[in-house]
């Protein structure tokens, strides 16, 4: 039940997210005019704009002018379909999933748009950190206080960090954090340990491939963040928990 209704109302939100990307950074409408092939600017028919399916069906080529599609849409598509249905199978069928899968779309979005552009856009961190603190103090009224003391230590956390080393993240990264920090709560803490672990992994990564240059190649950090904070989403209270029988 949690897999029919999420996975389909993924792939519709992953379709959006495609136009949050591309437009939003360009300072477009996200509204007008409607979906057009970016090379010969023919508006796409709503039977060839289904989520995922048109892609395969049209073999990644526009209809009209036969110029290459990006896999990137549907995976952008695939992605927020699969990471809907696994939230909403691992926590149920529930109203905090007002809460979580926005936060999820959210972080699909930033991640995409920092790839590409190297910017994490205010425009949507602040509506999804006012949607975040207004939908949680009516479905998880008593996690509030514990939610904007995340969000205000996963923030300041960040802040340091970018002051201590101006290179290695940009302002826009400690915003998410405290944005991070405003859903998950408690959990934003192995969410950071995540996104540092799998930053660093990269960073490493990028430093045997290209030697002393690759200290000079900036690695957008959003990504990371956004794999910390889905973590920190379906798994992040138990590795508190675990963390605190084990270690405290």
């Amino acid at each position: 039940m949690e897999l029919a209704f999420a996975a389909p109302f993924g792939l519709m939100i992953g379709s959006f997210l495609n136009v949050v990307a591309y437009r939003l950074p360009r300072g477009e409408s996200l509204v007008a005019p409607a979906s057009h092939c970016p090379g010969c600017e023919t508006p796409i028919r709503p039977w060839d704009n289904i989520p995922l399916l048109s892609w395969v069906f049209l073999r990644g080529r526009c209809r009209s002018c036969g110029v290459r599609i990006s896999p990137r849409y549907p995976l952008v598509e695939l992605l927020t379909g699969v990471l809907f249905a696994v939230v909403a199978a691992v926590h149920g069928l529930h109203a905090e999933l007002a809460v979580e899968l926005p936060f999820v779309a959210m972080l699909i979005a930033v991640a995409d748009i920092d790839l590409e552009h190297r910017v994490v856009p205010n425009k949507i961190l602040l509506p999804v950190a006012v949607w975040g603190a207004a939908a949680s103090a009516v479905v998880r009224t008593g996690a509030l206080p514990e939610l904007l003391i995340a969000g205000a230590g996963a923030f300041t956390f960040l802040l340091v960090a970018a002051l201590i080393h101006p290179a290695g993240m940009g302002m826009g990264d400690v915003k998410l954090a405290g944005v991070m920090g405003l859903y998950l709560g408690v959990s934003v803490v192995p969410a950071l340990l995540v996104a540092f672990l799998a930053g660093s992994i990269a960073g490493l990564a990028l430093m045997l491939r290209h030697g002393s240059q690759g200290r000079k190649k900036g690695v957008p950090f959003a990504p990371f963040l956004a794999l910390g904070g889905v973590v920190g989403l379906l798994a992040g209270h138990q590795l508190v928990h675990l963390y605190i029988h084990h270690f405290l």
